[in-house]
């Protein structure tokens, strides 16, 4: 069924409100060239906003499925350029632009104003700082607000105590923690935390196992309960994660 004949047949009460809501969350894709398929309903069905990968797309592309967003519509796009962003405000459209420069993202119209839930963000390094963001961008395009705190790493673990008391006192649901080298924080924190802890490997380091690889081993290894872990640079996993352990204590 479509849209029209979904609602066609809520009019004429052969389907109930629930049922209809519910066949509208499984079907609203946008199909766009011979390229993409937007799911439209994935914000509708799981509060998580559509993200478009840019890396691996040529700028045009990402023009091409940035004006389809809707006018009260979000997309969010990661890993893109400055190419990317130029490409897009080249063509006209009633939704507000942004590059986010510290994530590498860009956003296409406007988060939600609410902010139900909090979360904590740190890194070990400076280096971590854009996975970080990236993360910091998706948990406040589902309606979250976030507390951060960079460059906290375990070569001064003396660093993390004032962070993570603060966070803690502000009641954070959860805290994400972004590691490379040997991506040693993360266990620290989930050590010391009694919220739920996401790790993110970040591919910072030297050498063998520089690339994430060391720090993901790490975490997987960790001895620390309570700590989860996505894959090496993934800010988008982590912070729609984190926003959804947020957003349900707050429903609850």
């Amino acid at each position: 069924m479509n849209i029209r004949d979904i609602l066609d047949s809520l009019k004429k009460g052969e389907m109930s409100t629930e049922e209809a809501e519910k066949a509208l969350r499984l079907d609203y894709v946008d199909k766009i060239n011979d390229h993409t398929v937007f799911d439209r309903g994935r914000r509708i069905r799981k509060d998580i906003p559509e993200v478009v990968y840019a890396r691996s797309k040529a700028p045009k592309m990402v023009a091409d499925i940035a004006k389809r967003v809707p006018k009260d519509g979000y997309l969010l796009i990661s890993r893109a350029s400055r190419e990317h962003y130029d490409a897009i405000v080249k063509e006209p459209s009633d939704n507000e632009v942004t590059y986010h420069e510290d994530a590498s993202a860009i956003s296409v119209g406007k988060i939600r104003a609410e902010r139900k839930g909090i979360i904590g963000i740190l890194t070990a390094g400076s280096s971590d700082i854009q996975v970080a963001e990236e993360a910091k961008l998706m948990a406040e395009a589902m309606g979250c607000r976030c507390m951060t705190s960079y460059d906290v790493g375990v070569a001064g673990m003396h660093r993390i105590l004032e962070p993570m008391r603060e966070m803690l006192d502000n009641g954070v649901d959860a805290i994400i923690v972004v590691a490379g080298m040997e991506g040693a924080l993360p266990s620290l924190v989930a050590s010391l935390a009694y919220v739920p802890v996401i790790g993110v490997p970040a591919s910072t380091g030297y050498g063998y196992g520089g690339n994430g690889e060391a720090a993901l081993m790490s975490m997987l290894q960790t001895c620390s309960p309570g700590l989860a872990v996505v894959n090496i640079d993934n800010g988008i996993g982590a912070g729609s994660m984190a926003a959804m352990i947020s957003k349900r204590r707050h429903e609850k």
